[in-house]
């Protein structure tokens, strides 16, 4: 199948959101072996020579599964790269990416447009990740096959927008592929997103508590305790706004209180000289984190998720 082929018979309309230093092989495989596309960022590996690694054991394990059961809806695995001027590594990954055929690709943190003829060239799709109506138009233009809707609330890097307005704007101009990020963390919120007029749910804080993700065993132990009032919105660790724990933080010493007025320079693929650095001690989180209660297989958690979407069709 073609990736938009695949893209019409997963086994549920969501994404597992990719999300920095916490999505890897073993959670991106099994997200697609369940039915959803598994993403993960790029620079998750810190070498060009281990992200090679990582997309010949995701593409051989993927086809592996397939041949096993040929009835399998495997679903298409999906690559997010950083278009930000800060990342120097910018050529080698996309050169990548188009030597293993990456089905889809996400653009984030900057224009997408260097990377669209480059991913159309092999049948692969482009969505562009943005957190608002202006940056979702300038991607558009760019000649896309799909936007991330960025709302408040999402975790990590988020918005400033309701889904309810972020959808009906964009709708407004754009009839190609939506999926829909921030505070996500059931199936009646998957349902929800279809309801509100976009084709897929954007899913990241429910899989970092997964027992294939690669985050720190004390930031899944974080999720089942923290709520949505334990969130921090902060520019002061990459120059963008993003939704920080706030115990996390106060465990480095830092006063969240203090980081009001605080924005970092722009910075993506991690800041030099810094005692506390993000996502590395300072944990992420979006506002459906008060759903999360324990630790689950990605398998587990996908079949919770359908279960609770069919309620809802």
């Amino acid at each position: 199948m073609t990736p938009a082929e695949a893209l019409q018979s997963l086994s549920l309309p969501m994404f597992a959101a990719p999300m920095f230093l916490v999505s890897g092989p073993d959670l991106v495989v099994e997200a697609c072996k369940a039915g959803i596309v598994g993403a993960f960022p790029t620079p998750n590996c810190r070498t060009v020579e281990g992200l090679k690694r990582w997309m010949e054991e995701i593409t051989g394990r993927l086809a592996e599964a397939q041949a096993e059961d040929p009835a399998r809806r495997v679903a298409p695995w999906a690559a997010n790269l950083v278009v930000h001027s800060t990342n120097s590594r910018l050529p080698e990954d996309l050169e990548l990416i188009i030597q293993y055929r990456a089905p889809i690709v996400i653009t984030a943190l900057g224009s997408p447009k260097r990377v669209v003829t480059n991913v159309h060239s092999y049948g692969g799709l482009v969505f562009a990740d943005v957190n608002s109506v202006s940056l979702a138009r300038k991607a558009a233009s760019t000649g896309v096959d799909g936007l991330v809707l960025v709302c408040a609330g999402a975790g990590g890097h988020t918005g400033d927008l309701c889904h309810f307005a972020f959808v009906e704007e964009v709708r407004r101009f754009w009839d190609g592929y939506i999926a829909l990020a921030g505070g996500i963390a059931t199936g009646n919120a998957v349902r929800a997103c279809k309801i509100l007029g976009a084709d897929f749910a954007y899913v990241g804080t429910s899989f970092i508590a997964t027992e294939e993700s690669l985050a720190d065993p004390q930031h899944r132990q974080l999720l089942t305790e923290c709520s949505a009032q334990d969130l921090v919105v902060t520019k002061a660790f990459t120059g963008a706004n993003a939704n920080m724990l706030r115990p996390s933080i106060e465990a480095q010493g830092i006063n969240p209180d203090d980081l009001i007025d605080k924005k970092a320079k722009m910075n993506f693929t991690g800041q030099k000289d810094m005692e506390a650095k993000p996502w590395k001690g300072i944990w992420s989180a979006g506002q459906g984190v008060g759903a999360i209660d324990g630790t689950l297989s990605v398998r587990d958690l996908v079949a919770r998720f359908e279960s609770e979407y069919a309620q809802f069709v």
